[in-house]
């Protein structure tokens, strides 16, 4: 049983905070805490607009987020950790070998592809990044 899922992508802006706040939707009943970091996030920035914009349309507020720079400690507390891209798993690995048996894509469960970081791209990007998001992290409900 995971208690401590963190998410992973680059900035911490657009990606991993809405993987986390879609996991947060779907999983309120069980004892999950969720959270997100970046391999290079601009610490304490919020979710990108367009982001925030798409998940206010499922009902969900993610306007409290900032963006936090990920570190050793948080790979080592977390039972279970989630990058969006397998460069992201790679860099997690490089930082903290030690946690390779508990690092996998978000699309694990469906076809183990990339998703895209729609960062500075038009609402379109965005619309099919957070579909793929979507789709994974209900892949990953079983599981949890």
């Amino acid at each position: 049983m995971f208690e401590r899922i963190l998410i992973v992508c680059m900035g911490n802006v657009c990606r991993s905070p809405t993987a986390e706040y879609l996991f947060r939707q779907r999983t309120r009943s069980r004892h999950v805490a969720f959270s997100s970091a970046g391999l290079y996030a601009p610490a304490g920035r919020p979710m990108d607009a367009t982001s925030l914009q798409l998940l206010a349309e499922s009902g969900i507020d993610g306007t409290l987020h900032r963006a936090r720079q990920l570190t050793p400690a948080m790979l080592h507390e977390a039972d279970l950790v989630l990058g969006m891209e397998k460069s992201h798993v790679a860099a997690m690995i490089q930082l903290a070998p030690e946690i390779r048996g508990k690092v996998y894509l978000l699309d694990k469960w469906l076809n183990e592809n990339d998703i895209p970081d729609p960062y500075r791209q038009e609402r379109i990007a965005f619309e099919y990044v957070h579909e793929m998001i979507t789709k994974g992290v209900d892949s990953w409900q079983l599981y949890l």
